[in-house]
């Protein structure tokens, strides 16, 4: 096999001429949103905190997971085309598991950050000084790129004997195994199953940590107090509900009620509309971030305008 063939989302011209311009508005609104936030936690000092770090790591990852997958798909849109290349199906499948488990991890490490800062808020600059939160960022990267070589060398040597039409919109690594052959599926699947443990894992540690901020959010006395408290964890509880709940339903659906054109929404669901609608969640509560932003966008404006006026 030298190319695949992926999913279309649309026979017809002008359908497709559609999901390229959809497509094209959230990958612009997810990379604006990302841009912004990365921008801005950079730039500004006051900023530089372990939460804000952690997100920071978690725009890029977001931003880098959805142009692993919309670009292609918008051009095989675009192009009239479903080919892409066996090498680029290999870059495909490791690149998205790479950034998607870094991104879980991350999320598990910021459920960490914020059970600290509420529950522990004496120990919070010893338990997460700079050195740590890099260590933390960093093995959240490894165990996403450990996860990504493991299950992509490992896909990619099985042999394939049922074709190379691909039932979905990007390479993907179960629709790789519909390719594969029965006999030697099995190693793959075993993979997968350490994978489904260790994403579980991170699952339990965030409820448990949710379930301890939740006892000492109760306990504080002044509504304020509880007021502030709620409003830091809130968007990073909203961004794991997402991520968590598109996932597992693309994924634990029914093959009896599977479709392709379900399983194109439900794949939109989990890899495209996460890392677009991620910024905007967070800056909805955060009133720090959003007066950051705006003070940011005011500062370019204004140095834009000086340069106009000098130039003239």
């Amino acid at each position: 096999i030298t190319q695949f063939l992926l999913l279309a989302f649309a026979d017809t011209r002008e359908l497709q001429l559609l999901h390229f311009w959809l497509f094209l508005g959230i990958y612009l609104a997810a990379l604006l949103g990302n841009c912004l936030i990365f921008t801005t936690i950079a730039c500004d000092h006051h900023l530089h905190t372990p939460m804000y770090f952690f997100l920071l790591n978690l725009s890029i990852l977001d931003l880098a997971s959805i142009s692993t997958t919309v670009p292609k798909s918008m051009a095989n849109s675009l192009w009239d085309n479903k080919n892409i290349t066996y090498s680029g199906c290999v870059a495909q499948i490791f690149l998205y598991v790479f950034f998607i488990s870094a991104d879980y991890c991350l999320l598990t490490v910021m459920s960490y950050d914020r059970y600290v800062a509420i529950c522990k808020p004496l120990h919070y600059g010893t338990l997460l000084g700079s050195r740590a939160c890099v260590h933390m960022a960093a093995a959240a990267w490894g165990a996403g790129f450990l996860n990504a070589l493991l299950h992509t060398a490992n896909i990619f040597s099985l042999p394939l004997c049922q074709g190379n039409a691909v039932e979905q919109f990007f390479c993907e690594i179960p629709q790789i195994l519909k390719l594969s052959c029965s006999h030697s599926e099995l190693r793959d699947v075993g993979l997968l199953d350490i994978s489904v443990f260790l994403l579980f894992g991170c699952f339990v540690f965030i409820v448990v940590s949710y379930v301890q901020i939740f006892r000492a959010v109760l306990r504080i006395p002044s509504e304020q107090g509880r007021h502030k408290a709620f409003s830091t964890c809130l968007p990073h509880l909203a961004v794991v509900s997402l991520f968590v709940s598109t996932g597992a339903f693309a994924y634990l659906k029914t093959s009896s009620t599977s479709s392709p054109s379900l399983h194109l929404v439900l794949s939109v669901l989990y890899s495209v509309v996460p890392p677009a609608v991620n910024p905007l969640i967070y800056s909805l509560r955060n009133q720090q971030l959003k007066d950051a932003v705006w003070k940011l966008i005011t500062g370019w404006f204004s140095d834009a305008m000086n340069c106009l006026s000098s130039s003239a």
